[in-house]
C-alpha cells in the first residue's frame, strides 16, 4: 500500500501528515502551501518529531468509536461538532469521537502523535490538516510565540497589523491594501507573534481561510471571479454554506444574514494568489498597528479617539471557542504564555497606532491607508 506524507514547517516548528490516500496530504500541502512551507516527503525520509496520520476506515472509525462510547466519557464541542472524549490532558492517551463527522481521534501527547480516522476522505482531510495546525500552535507557544487577533500584511518585511473585534474591519482593511497596492497577505483574523534580537516583533502566519462578505467581494472586484471559476467547476472551503454559493452562482451579491451573522464566501488561502493575484507572505517585523471602524458611506479619516493595544487583543485558552486543547497539543495556554503577550505587547505599544473609519470605498480606502502608514505605493 502506497503511503504519502507532506511536511509543514514554521520557525523551525515541523509537523508530518500521513496517510495512504494522497488526497488527504494534498489537501493539507494545499491549505497551508507557502505559509508553512508545505512539501511532499518520501515516508522513509520522516524523521523524529511531530506526527498526524490520517485514515479513511469505515470499520476502523466503528471500533474507535465503540471504544470510547464503551468507556467512561465527556461531552463538548470542537470544531462546532459533538465531540464523545474519553480521557484528559493528564492521560497518555485521549480517546474521542465526532458522530456527526464519523471521526475518531487517538492522541498520545508525550509521543507527539495523534491519529484521525473516518469514514469520508474530505472529513479525514480537513481534520488531519486542523490537528497539524494545531500541533505546530503548539510546538510555536512553547517556543515563546503568542497568538494575537490580528489580520496581517506585508511590504518589504514590514508587516502592518489590524486588530479589532468581530465586524471591526479586520478583512477589509487587509483586502483592500493587498488587492490595491500588492501587499503580501500574511493573515486575514490571527498571526503568531514574538520579541526579536532586534527590539522589534516577528509575526508568522496563521494560516486558515479566509471569510468574505458577499458585497465586499464586489468591492474588491473579485465578485465575477469567484462565479466564473465555480461555473467551471471550481470549489471554495467546504464550510461555505449552500445559500452563499447560490448567490455567488446567481451573480447576486446582496449580503446574506441568518440569526443576525452575515453568511460570507470561505475562501481558501491558496485562492488569494491562484484567483485573485494577491500574494502570500510568510513572515515579517511588525511595524505599524491599524484599528479600524467601517461605517457605511464614510470618508476615510483619521479618528480623533485613538485606541492603543491591550491584552484583550491576543488569544488565549479562554477566548479560544472553536479550538480548545481537548488533545493535550498544546502544553501552554492556547495564545501563549502571560510572560509571552506581555512582552510582545510592551514592545508593540511603542510602534505607530493608527485609529481609523473606513467606508465601503475600498480604493479610497486602500489609498487612504497606505498613506496613512507610510507605505510606498
Amino acid at each position: 500500500m502506497n503511503t504519502y506524507a507532506v511536511r509543514l514547517e514554521s520557525a523551525g516548528a515541523a509537523v508530518t501528515v500521513v496517510c495512504a490516500e494522497q488526497s488527504v496530504t494534498d489537501w493539507s500541502a494545499r491549505y497551508f502551501g507557502t505559509w508553512w512551507n508545505a512539501a511532499a516527503v518520501h515516508p522513509a525520509d520522516i524523521c523524529a518529531g511531530a506526527l498526524v496520520t490520517g485514515s479513511v476506515d469505515n470499520r476502523a472509525y466503528d471500533d474507535h468509536a465503540l471504544a470510547v462510547t464503551q468507556s467512561p466519557h465527556t461531552s463538548t464541542t470542537y470544531a462546532r461538532k459533538q465531540l464523545l472524549l474519553a480521557g484528559g490532558v493528564s492521560d497518555r492517551v485521549i480517546r474521542a469521537v465526532a458522530p456527526e463527522s464519523a471521526l475518531a481521534y487517538r492522541s498520545e501527547p508525550g509521543a507527539g502523535r495523534l491519529d484521525v480516522v473516518g469514514c469520508r476522505t474530505e472529513d479525514v482531510a480537513t481534520a488531519t490538516a486542523r490537528l497539524a495546525r494545531e500541533m505546530v500552535r503548539g510546538l510555536l507557544l512553547r517556543d515563546g510565540w503568542a497568538v494575537l487577533h490580528a489580520s496581517a500584511v506585508v511590504q518589504d518585511g514590514r508587516t502592518v497589523l489590524t486588530l479589532g473585534g468581530k465586524g471591526a474591519g479586520k478583512t477589509t482593511t487587509a483586502l483592500a491594501l493587498a488587492s490595491r497596492h500588492g501587499l503580501g497577505l500574511l493573515a486575514n483574523d490571527r498571526v503568531f507573534v514574538r520579541p526579536d534580537e532586534r527590539g522589534g516583533v516577528d509575526v508568522l502566519p496563521w494560516p486558515s481561510a479566509a471569510a468574505v462578505g458577499l458585497g465586499l467581494l464586489e468591492a474588491l472586484g473579485w465578485f465575477e471571479t469567484v462565479r466564473e471559476r465555480l461555473e467551471a467547476g471550481e470549489a471554495l472551503h467546504p464550510t461555505q454554506d449552500e445559500s452563499v454559493t447560490q448567490a455567488l452562482l446567481a451573480g447576486d451579491c446582496t449580503p446574506l444574514w441568518e440569526h443576525g451573522k452575515e453568511m460570507k464566501t470561505q475562501v481558501f488561502p491558496d485562492q488569494f494568489t491562484s484567483w485573485f493575484g494577491v500574494p502570500l507572505a510568510t513572515g515579517g517585523e511588525a511595524a505599524a498597528l491599524l484599528f479600524p471602524r467601517i461605517e457605511a458611506g464614510a470618508v476615510p479619516a483619521v479618528e480623533e479617539t485613538g485606541r492603543v493595544l491591550g491584552m484583550a487583543d491576543f488569544m488565549s485558552g479562554a477566548t479560544e471557542d472553536r479550538y480548545p486543547d481537548v488533545f493535550a497539543l498544546l502544553g501552554v495556554d492556547g495564545g501563549g504564555t502571560s510572560a509571552a503577550r506581555e512582552a510582545v505587547a510592551r514592545r508593540l505599544a511603542k510602534l505607530p497606532h493608527h485609529s481609523v473609519v473606513l467606508g465601503h470605498d475600498v480604493a479610497a480606502n486602500a489609498d487612504f491607508l497606505a498613506k496613512a502608514i507610510g507605505l510606498t505605493v
